[in-house]
């Protein structure tokens, strides 16, 4: 199996910055696409940014454009998310997700793993 690991999540002030990192290990064959989605209280989980390994291509949602960079390290497996201007609506547990093709044993496999969350609160 595929495992992420997110970490750099904390409490800020409205217009201070974070970054956040997932890291994937595992069994791991090739790595599609790595991303960043949240939740925040009451809502449901959206989409925050993507990148794609090979290429690099990004998407972000709008609210986060011009604020939020997605980038990734190849030769780490890991992702990384910096988030500047932060405001209190920003505020929602962080989910790393990652999708791609894993060797488990006997078979090459496609993956679409899941991190445990990290909590970003933002104060105002």
């Amino acid at each position: 199996q595929v495992q992420l690991v997110e970490s750099g999540g904390g409490l800020v002030q409205a217009g201070g910055s974070l970054r956040l990192s997932c890291a994937a290990s595992g069994s791991i064959i090739n790595i599609n696409t790595l991303g960043w989605y949240r939740r925040a209280p009451g809502k449901q989980r959206e989409l925050v940014a993507t990148i794609i390994i090979s290429g690099g291509g990004t998407s972000y949602a709008d609210s986060v454009k011009g604020r939020f960079t997605i980038s990734r390290d190849n030769t780490k497996n890991t992702v990384y998310l910096q988030m500047n201007s932060l405001k209190p609506e920003d505020t929602a547990v962080y989910y790393c997700n990652g999708k791609g093709i894993y060797y488990d044993g006997s078979y090459s496999r496609m993956f679409d793993s899941w991190g445990q969350g990290t909590q970003v609160i933002v104060s105002s």
